[in-house]
């Protein structure tokens, strides 16, 4: 029988994190979320909600909390969700992993449709970055950088591409984030949010100076 487990990597997401951890057992009792470093309650929200917990002393980044937590799970199947999500549901779990255990897709990458204006208009514009996805996990595992990038999602668009894995985008139905201008204000939210795209856009860079070993 095949067995799926959800990883979540979480930094200060107290506020979210249980409820995601409650849908996703509904799917399975293998639910593993890491604590990047936390300040707040996350890890203590998550343990209370029956999820697994792996606490990282300092925040890494999600790419380092991500791999922690592929590792420590053992499922076949893994669905990978964001800590910040808001309205998740079974069916939503149902959705990305459907056409992955079926055999149709080697990997299915969820966009919101129907949550919000704003985190589908983000979602929408940039797909590629959707942290809702799902897969297998010893794939996961060994996509290249995958542990070394703040960011994981342009190490694993690009092990998807060089690879010729099978992948296509599911919609998910009435599924939204908190923004990171509501959960640090909104200046820092901005300011987060700048670091952030610049240090996934720079992954291409970063992938070819590591080719070449400088």
């Amino acid at each position: 029988m095949l067995s799926v487990a959800v990883v979540i990597p979480a930094f200060n997401e107290a506020d979210t994190v249980q409820q995601v951890v409650s849908a996703a057992l509904e799917w399975t009792r293998e639910v593993v979320v890491t604590s990047d470093g936390s300040t707040d309650q996350t890890a203590e929200a998550a343990r209370a909600a029956g999820a697994r917990v792996i606490e990282l002393p300092q925040n890494v980044g999600k790419g380092p909390a991500l791999k922690a937590a592929l590792e420590a799970a053992s499922a076949d199947y893994v669905v990978m969700l964001d800590a910040d999500l808001v309205g998740l549901t079974r069916a939503h779990l149902d959705i990305l992993l459907g056409p992955v255990l079926s055999g149709q897709l080697d990997m299915s990458i969820g966009i919101f449709d129907g949550g919000g204006l704003m985190t589908d208009l983000g979602n929408k514009l940039t797909p590629h970055l959707s942290g809702q996805r799902a897969c297998r996990r010893e794939w996961l595992l060994s996509v290249p950088h995958l542990g070394e990038e703040r960011w994981p999602e342009p190490a694993i668009t690009a092990a998807l591409k060089e690879q010729g894995v099978r992948w296509d985008y599911v919609e998910l139905p009435n599924l939204k984030q908190v923004m990171k201008e509501k959960k640090r204000g909104f200046w820092k939210g901005a300011q987060y949010r700048t670091r952030m795209y610049i240090d996934l856009f720079g992954f291409k860079r970063r992938k070819k100076r590591a080719e070449k070993g400088g």
